[in-house]
């Protein structure tokens, strides 16, 4: 499955949740199944005049969104997703594998870390 996490960092994952689009919202609910995305994007913290509402990291969802493939959708075995970024190293988009088998989830395992760091742009 493809997270597309560029996509929801410019359409959803705003700083200012306020700011976006009731169009964009829907699309992140249907893509996440439910609305509890909102959840796992953003946290409330205690601010100088009250509790304001964060953007959590896109591992913080990206990791949420994983939790929600075995404990919502029942898939058995959800290794941690692989990283595809573009020629300058950002990461665009998530590749998610879910399965029942563990000999599935094993191979996927192998093939993700065999291509991990790639395109990864050393710090320097």
């Amino acid at each position: 499955m493809n997270f597309p996490v560029m996509d929801m960092n410019m359409n959803v994952f705003w700083a200012n949740p306020d700011g976006v689009s009731e169009n964009s919202k829907a699309r992140m609910t249907r893509f996440w199944g439910d609305g509890s995305w909102r959840e796992a994007a953003y946290s409330m913290v205690r601010g100088l005049f009250g509790d304001i509402e964060m953007k959590n990291s896109i591992e913080q969802v990206t990791k949420a969104f994983q939790k929600r493939l075995t404990e919502v959708a029942g898939f058995s075995y959800v290794p941690d997703p692989m990283p595809m970024r573009n020629t300058k190293g950002a990461i665009v988009y998530f590749l998610f594998f879910a399965a029942q088998k563990p000999t599935a989830e094993k191979i996927v395992k192998d093939l993700f870390e065999k291509y991990r760091l790639r395109g990864e742009v050393p710090n320097g």
